[in-house]
């Protein structure tokens, strides 16, 4: 292979790339708040007894899992504002399309822990005179996020490896910032490397978190 490899001009600008890696971040962590919240109220709906809140949800989480993330970005980013006439900036669309995605993964994990939770705790809310929302909020709510911690975790993961896809429209995230510091230096190899690795360097690390608290909590519900 006839390459001279030089990063050099890849660390002349650390800033740009600095600045795209807080933008994922961001961009990362309000899709989980989003996820996070959403999908527990979509993991109810699933579980409801009434067809009518069960089916809506359950179609929105299939279609969410069953169709490519990067269909579901671009769809969001231009189909949404034609449709609805509603209009926000790059980073709040990335965030919408993102946390929408990982909402629907998130139901799944919420379900399945909200089906472990013992009856007898439900019961014991029920003679303590809770009513089904405060059931919810101390009882179900707190047993279904320590059972599926780990899950969740894993799902957050994806959804910051995933948000590179919104380079594509144009949001200037750690992968954007990548695409136009290749262009501009004619250093491909070596600036997609670098992205690689900061990549890694921010999983690798959530990801051991995740085998340990497996290791200390046994098999979680997928």
């Amino acid at each position: 292979m006839d390459y001279s490899f030089d990063f050099h001009a890849i660390s002349q600008h650390g800033a740009p790339l600095l600045k795209g890696l807080v933008t994922t971040v961001q961009l990362t962590l309000a899709a989980n708040v989003v996820g996070l919240t959403l999908g527990f109220g979509i993991a109810l709906l699933l579980l409801s007894r009434w067809a009518a809140l069960r089916t809506p949800a359950m179609l929105f989480v299939e279609f969410f899992r069953c169709t490519p993330a990067i269909v579901q970005v671009i769809w969001i980013f231009y189909c949404v504002p034609i449709l609805f006439d509603v209009y926000f900036d790059a980073l709040t669309m990335g965030v919408l399309a993102l946390g929408l995605n990982l909402a629907a993964f998130n139901a799944e994990a919420y379900r399945a822990a909200i089906q472990t939770v013992p009856r007898e705790q439900l019961d014991a809310g029920i003679a303590l005179g809770l009513n089904p929302l405060q059931r919810i909020l101390h009882i179900v709510l707190p047993s279904a996020v320590r059972t599926s911690i780990p899950v969740l975790i894993t799902n957050g993961i994806g959804t910051f490896q995933q948000s590179a896809l919104v380079a594509l429209v144009a949001v200037e995230d750690l992968m954007y910032v990548g695409k136009s510091l290749a262009t501009e230096t004619y250093r491909p190899i070596e600036t997609f490397t670098v992205i690689a690795l900061v990549y890694f360097a921010v999983s690798f690390p959530v990801s051991q978190l995740v085998e340990y608290l497996q290791r200390r909590r046994g098999p979680v519900a997928h």
